[in-house]
Order: C-alpha cells, then sequence, then structure tokens
C-alpha cells in the first residue's frame, strides 16, 4: 500500500490508506525465500532419482554416508523453511514468519556450534571423519555414488584409503587374507594409483595385488599415504577459503533473519493501527 501522511480528526495518527508494511521488505522476503525454495526442490527431485536408480540392498547397506539421501534430508529441511518465508511474507503471516525465523536461527546456530566444536575437540572429528571413511571404504562396491565420491576424493588429494593403502583390506573385495577368492584381493582402487599423463586410456587393474607389497615397493605405483592426514593439511592450507564459504553461508541465513522480524515488526504495527482506526471509526470527530 502506498503511504500517506493524511491525519484525520479525533486524533487519528493515519489514513485508512497507510501501511506500517514495507512493500520492498515484504518482496525482498518473498523472492529470497522463493530462489532457496526452488533451488531445495531440485536438491530433492536430483537426490530421489539417483536413490531410485540404486538397489534395494545398496540403498540398505549405507545410508549414513549416501550423498543421495543426504541431498534429500538437506533438500526437504530448505523447502519447509522457505516455504514458510515464502507464504508468510506474501501473506503477511505472523506465525508463519515466526517459525522461518526461529527455523533459521536454529540451523545458523547448529552450523555455528559444528564449527566451534570441530574445531575445539578436533581430535574427536578426526576419528569421526576416520569411522566414517572406513564405513564408506567397506561399502565401495555396494553403492555407485559413494564408489565415485572415493574415487573422486582419493585422485584430488592423491592418497589411498584411511590411514594407509593398507586399510582397503577393510572391504570385502580387496580384503587381503588367503580365504578371499576375490581376483581383486589385495588390490586398491585405480583412483590408488599414480596418474600416468601418457596413457590414453586409463589402467583400473593398475592396483592389482599393491596391498601385498611393502610401503616402499607400493609407492612407486600408487599413493601410500592415507586421505585423513592430506585432508588436514588441505584444510590447514585453505582456512581462508573456508572461512569466506561459511560466511557466504551464513550472510544469507542472517539476512533472512533479520528481514522477517523487520516484517513481523511491521505488521504488528500495521495489526495496531487497524484496531486504532475501528476503535474510533465510531467517534463523530474522526
Amino acid at each position: 500500500m502506498a503511504r500517506r501522511g493524511a491525519g484525520g480528526r479525533g486524533g487519528a495518527p493515519h489514513g485508512d490508506d497507510f501501511s506500517f508494511v514495507s512493500p520492498a521488505v515484504k518482496y525482498v522476503l518473498f523472492f529470497f525465500n522463493m530462489l532457496f525454495w526452488m533451488i531445495s526442490m531440485v536438491m530433492v527431485a536430483v537426490g530421489v532419482y539417483a536413490r531410485l536408480l540404486k538397489h534395494a540392498e545398496a540403498a540398505m547397506a549405507c545410508l549414513a554416508v549416501d550423498p543421495a539421501i543426504l541431498l534429500v534430508v538437506v533438500g526437504v529441511l530448505t523447502f519447509l523453511i522457505t516455504f514458510c518465508g515464502c507464504v508468510g511474507s506474501l501473506r503477511e503471516n505472523i506465525c508463519l514468519l515466526q517459525t522461518f525465523s526461529v527455523c533459521l536461527t536454529i540451523v545458523f546456530l547448529l552450523q555455528l556450534a559444528a564449527g566451534v566444536l570441530g574445531f575445539v575437540f578436533s581430535d574427536k572429528a578426526r576419528g569421526k571423519v576416520s569411522e566414517i571413511i572406513n564405513g564408506a571404504i567397506v561399502h565401495y562396491r555396494d553403492d555407485l555414488d559413494l564408489q565415485n565420491l572415493i574415487d573422486f576424493g582419493q585422485k584430488e588429494f592423491s592418497c589411498c584409503g584411511g590411514v594407509s593403502y593398507k586399510d582397503w583390506s577393510q572391504n570385502m573385495y580387496f580384503n587381503c587374507t588367503a580365504a578371499n577368492p576375490s581376483r581383486e584381493r589385495c588390490s586398491v582402487p585405480f583412483s590408488c594409483c599414480l596418474r600416468d599423463t601418457r596413457e590414453a586410456v586409463i589402467n583400473t587393474m593398475c592396483g592389482q595385488g599393491m596391498q601385498a607389497m611393502s610401503y616402499l615397493e607400493a609407492s612407486a605405483f600408487i599413493y601410500t599415504n592415507g586421505c585423513i592426514d592430506k585432508l588436514v593439511n588441505w584444510i590447514h592450507s585453505n582456512l581462508f577459503l573456508l572461512g569466506g564459504i561459511a560466511l557466504g553461508l551464513a550472510v544469507p541465513q542472517l539476512v533472512g533473519i533479520l528481514l522477517a522480524q523487520i516484517l513481523i515488526n511491521q505488521i504488528r504495527d500495521q495489526i495496531k493501527l487497524q484496531l486504532y482506526n475501528q476503535q474510533h471509526r465510531a467517534d463523530p470527530w474522526y
């Protein structure tokens, strides 16, 4: 509504066409939520599609580290929160706006707490990461998405396994015991192999029998260092980058909380104005 400073008789501070609700705040918050609402729907669709492509036994094998499940969960939470923001701002609904603001505040505080706890209890965080990586190694052949993720990580960080390349013995296919009938016994994935730029075709069997070799022998063919140490070193070397990413995630959340609170206060002022006008409408001097 357009603002008008017309004062009526009888002490009414504003005319009936005046509104405390700023269209700029209202529609900026609406389109802000609409953008993330659409992104959340894409996340859910991609996650569900990736999940449906998998076999039923693979679906139950490793839910904790499944990227598809993680994508669906984050997408659904984002969808619900931004839905409250969209409808609440468009309909000027205080209840939905408060729900949006509270949920966004909780998400922000949880992210902040996770970052602080991860920094303070870095040893425990390292142990948890090690546990996740070992679980991923066990289910390497059960989930194609997980397999591609591990291969990407090992190639990107030039590493193999969690602590060392011998961690791949935890996988039933790569297990190095004599009782293992697998043709991949004592092997490691091809993503552990040293890259040869001269090869036109990737040799997926380059890790054959590497676990049976000593560190010195295997280092001529594969990466022998584990990915946990490589990951920790990368984090220490890219603290500014990680800080920038954290700030990039925090700023939209803080902006959303601020706009929601501003709009809530404006709606409350508008409700007070409407009640004031209704109470004084019977006044002959109004």
